[in-house]
């Protein structure tokens, strides 16, 4: 893990000493993150580069993870679509069994800490057993904008009795009776997946994973979800292929917490079955620089969401200086401005015009991936992520009921 020094070329030295003095008033305060997997997903990408940054900073992080058997996970995958709007049928069993999962979790999960925040719906009830003294967060993932009621409503009763609420876009937030604050998630650039890599490396990673370089790429990196519209992408590349000479890469993977992943990667298999300019890619969650790599060799990058809490691959590709075709969801416009920074797009005509034409354009292709870099370089790199986190727990610390200027 790099210093915190060593972000000052991506960040900015100003970044880092304002980092630096609001750490300094949370000296030994125990931050404590609980989520669902350690791998696989943005929250325990994002968590394992930021803990031992709190680490040099002088602050006491530890994450807890929540477990639950298959069942579970399939209640809270239920959970996860409903609440992005996709209706799910849930049953008073399946209440019940998040609740006596829960349970199980509050015997053998050590909640001690000054501050916790805790992500996402699975670990939510674990309200329940707030310390006394402890201020709670509820950190939301996910669009909450068209979410189905009556699973808010399990949730809210949960929800609303944490001390405050952290949501990544303004379109997310719901009616509760504790503050609720933006703090969008991040991307590290010094990590394997966004540092610099050269000519040779990439090269060398593409040969192994069996990627011709004979064709423009046009890439779409996500977990295989039906949300992330795979089979979309596949629909709006064979519009497309009459008119231009180009491969498509669908690369993914799995998270613990997400059963439906191998169902959606059978499926995107049989679509692509018999195109050889389609080549779906399954990696271990820890491919990480063989994600940059894949990226930095592409032509255009896909990000077709139909749901999205935020979409931190948009930031990737972006960081790399790429054009960025995505779905105009969640949190995406909030790092894309279309035409400027990269292209929004709501139909697969739309994305297929725009594959076409960016490949067709590759000056305009490349202005739009400088632009778009310099968009994450102010916005989405983790130094001013963990400054957000850290101000908030600043506030939740002092008892104020204003918000706090250093």
């Amino acid at each position: 893990m790099p210093k915190i020094d060593e972000y000052a070329a991506a960040a900015g030295v100003n970044a880092i000493e304002e980092l630096k003095a609001i750490a300094s008033r949370l000296k030994n305060k125990t931050i404590l993150n609980v989520n669902s997997t350690a791998v696989g997903g943005g929250v325990a990408e994002i968590l394992s580069r930021m803990l031992p940054m709190m680490t040099e900073l002088g602050i006491k992080p530890r994450w807890e993870l929540i477990k639950g058997g298959e069942d579970f996970y399939a209640v809270t995958k239920k959970f996860h679509n409903a609440l992005h709007g996709t209706p799910q049928k849930l049953t008073p069993s399946d209440f019940q069994l998040y609740r006596d999962t829960i349970k199980t979790n509050m015997e053998s999960i050590n909640l001690d800490a000054d501050i916790a925040l805790i992500h996402d719906p699975q670990p939510a009830g674990l309200i329940d057993k707030k310390p006394a003294g402890a201020k709670w967060v509820w950190r939301c993932h996910i669009d909450l904008s068209n979410r189905q009621q009556d699973v808010w409503d399990f949730l809210h009763g949960y929800v609303s009795r944490y001390d405050a609420a952290v949501i990544s876009a303004p379109s997310f937030s719901q009616e509760l009776p504790i503050k609720q604050f933006q703090v969008p998630p991040s991307i590290d650039p010094l990590a394997d997946k966004n540092r610099e890599l050269t000519h040779t490396e990439i090269s060398e990673i593409m040969q192994r994973l069996e990627i011709p370089l004979d064709k423009p790429l046009i890439t779409q990196v996500s977990r295989f979800d039906r949300l992330k519209d795979p089979m979309g992408v596949i629909e709006a590349f064979k519009k497309i292929q009459p008119y231009v000479t180009a491969r498509l890469l669908l690369v993914g993977g799995s998270a613990d917490d997400d059963p439906e992943g191998a169902q959606v990667l059978a499926e995107v298999r049989a679509a692509a079955e018999g195109n050889p300019d389609i080549i779906v890619l399954c990696l271990p969650p820890t491919s990480n620089v063989e994600i940059n790599a894949i990226q930095r060799a592409s032509a255009v990058i896909l990000q077709k969401s139909l749901k999205e809490g935020f979409g931190l691959t948009v930031s990737e590709a972006l960081w790399k200086g790429k054009p960025v075709i995505a779905g105009a969801a969640g949190g995406i416009p909030l790092q894309i401005t279309h035409k400027y920074s990269g292209i929004l797009t709501r139909t697969i005509e739309g994305t297929a015009y725009w594959m076409k034409r960016l490949l067709h354009e590759p000056d305009y292709a490349r202005k739009l991936g400088e632009n778009g870099r310099e968009h994450v370089r102010e916005n989405f790199l983790l130094i001013r992520h963990l400054r957000d986190y850290l101000l908030l727990a600043l506030y939740l610390e002092s008892g104020r009921k204003d918000f706090i200027h250093l």
